[in-house]
């Protein structure tokens, strides 16, 4: 017999569950970054939407001395299209203040609709309902940029869409870290997840490129065209997304596949065998002292959430107030909220600080602000790495977010002297501001969305995610709002904002970062927060 050739034996060597699981990860990544794709326009046509008035009227001069551009001539061929300035009603003096206002509008109904998407999103099927959201958000998107070719210079219409475009994004996050979470189990999830939430900084990645390509010719395609694409990926949702291994008869790594839970000697025999020893046996010793404040048993009503189900079968959906009580869902949520504050500020300001600091055009500052996404690829895989080999989450957390504060400042004062200092300082603040941010919506969700507490209820994971991701929008909507205020005062005030930020997400995490420091363990390192035993 022929030996087979190394392709097929590749093919082979994997099972039929490893290959459904690739291919959820590839497919939740794409769906996640085609999200975070249609987000990144705004950021990069705002120097488009405001130009600089001076240099303007140079280029208008310039007309009379030399042609002009083929290239330059599209974005004044109507004539009604905008002012020297810019694109009315952004031509004005409070320009920052109403590009400011576009960013909260979309933010704000992001934290609002989170907190009830995760809730509806765990009682409806994830395919159906992440693929409605995908087609809202591609439509309402490209109809932002639909306002160019329609000269629509009403700021409300502009608000509106952002508004409807935030709510609709809601419908996103929960539902791929569900679908993720029912397919992969604990083992190594802080490094799963910290690759896979490169998608946040692929998806900025490739929206500002894309959104640069027709910024300075044509601005409203930076935003039709992204939509175009969350759309077409809607649709390959519905015709491929698979919500649970039990779908497509696979075995779950987290019920078929569990580890011992008091000592490691338990291995699985029986599924209802597994359930029937875990509801008799009380939770583990680093478990008693990491999740309750009072260090009593795990037994104590305050702390544990207890589920209605039916011998096993359908289990009741998590409440919101439930989610709460779940030990470390409010600090992380409260952490969350600054270190988003501090993420997305730069997602929505960045492009425009490139651009008045360096005195770059703005397709360049768009190119060149996808460094920081790029820092945020290696720092949401260093926390989950970091988290998984000392099985400590929020010491990671914390770890970078106080390296992150003064990084902050060294970027507002090294980034002034040339454009080679501003690149190496976009690198490593997206590193340090990513890490945190990517850890806590991925591996620390999962990780309590399937908290011993649950006793196994899969459907607390939308609400949880929701519930802290939620509590983040907030900040990521206090962050741009900020930005916009107090931008006119001096770049400055900005990053004093951001790093006072940084220490309140910091100090939300300290109660938790002493529980995992002092716990008793063995000489090896103590167990994570959440880590199933």
């Amino acid at each position: 017999m022929a030996r087979l050739p190394p392709g097929i034996r590749f093919i082979v060597s994997f099972s039929r569950d490893q290959w459904y699981r690739a291919f959820i990860f590839i497919l939740t990544f794409l769906l996640y970054a085609s999200f975070h794709l249609s987000r990144k326009p705004i950021s990069i046509v705002k120097g488009e939407l405001h130009r600089d008035c001076t240099a303007s009227y140079e280029r208008e001069v310039g007309f009379n001395s030399q042609s002009r551009k083929a290239g330059d001539s599209p974005a004044h061929q109507p004539p009604d299209n905008g002012t020297d300035c810019g694109w009315a009603p952004f031509d004005e003096g409070n320009y920052q203040q109403l590009l400011g206002a576009l960013d909260y509008s979309f933010l704000c109904a992001y934290a609002v609709g989170m907190y009830l998407s995760g809730i509806i999103g765990e009682r409806l099927p994830i395919r159906y309902y992440l693929t409605f959201g995908m087609v809202a958000s591609g439509a309402f998107t490209a109809l932002f940029g639909v306002g160019y070719f329609y000269n629509i210079h009403s700021f409300g219409f502009y608000v509106v869409t952002q508004i409807v475009n935030g709510l609709v994004q809601t419908t996103g996050w929960p539902s791929v870290v569900t679908c993720l979470g029912n397919w992969f189990g604990k083992g190594r999830r802080g490094l799963i997840m910290g690759v896979w939430n490169s998608h946040t900084s692929v998806g900025n990645i490739l929206g500002s490129l894309i959104a640069g390509y027709w910024v300075s010719t044509c601005w409203g395609l930076s935003f039709i065209v992204p939509g175009a694409i969350v759309a077409a990926m809607g649709i390959v949702c519905f015709l491929f997304l698979i919500e649970h291994p039990k779908d497509i008869a696979c075995s779950s790594s987290l019920a078929m596949h569990p580890k011992g839970y008091e000592n490691g000697t338990h291995r699985f025999r029986l599924q209802k065998q597994v359930l029937t020893e875990e509801r008799n046996k009380p939770l583990d010793p680093e478990m008693q002292c990491l999740l309750l404040s009072d260090g009593k048993r795990s037994g104590h009503q305050n702390h544990v959430v207890i589920l209605p189900a039916d011998g096993g079968g359908g289990i009741a959906a998590i409440s919101f107030v439930g989610a709460l009580k779940i030990p470390g869902v409010i600090e992380f949520s409260l952490c969350l909220l600054f270190a988003k504050l501090v993420s997305y500020t730069f997602l929505f300001w960045l492009p425009l600080y490139i651009t008045n600091v360096d005195h770059l055009d703005v397709k360049k500052a768009g190119e060149l602000s996808t460094l920081f996404d790029v820092g945020g690829i290696f720092g949401g895989i260093l926390a989950g790495v970091i988290s998984d080999r000392l099985e400590k989450r929020a010491s990671t957390c914390g770890l970078m977010l106080l390296l992150a504060a003064p990084t902050l400042y060294m970027f507002s004062a090294i980034s002034k002297m040339g454009l080679e200092a501003t690149i190496a300082m976009l690198l490593l603040s997206g590193a340090l501001v990513s890490g945190p941010y990517a850890l806590i919506t991925t591996a620390v969700s999962a990780d309590l969305g399937t908290h011993k507490s649950l006793k196994g209820n899969s459907h607390a994971l939308a609400t949880v995610t929701a519930i802290i991701d939620g509590t983040g929008s907030v900040g990521a909507a206090l962050g741009p709002l900020l930005a916009g205020l107090l931008s006119p005062s001096g770049w400055n005030n900005v990053f004093y904002m951001l790093m006072f930020a940084d220490a309140c997400a910091l100090v939300f995490l300290l109660r938790l970062i002493h529980k995992e420091l002092s716990c008793p363990g063995s000489a090896t390192g103590n167990q994570a927060l959440f880590k199933e035993h």
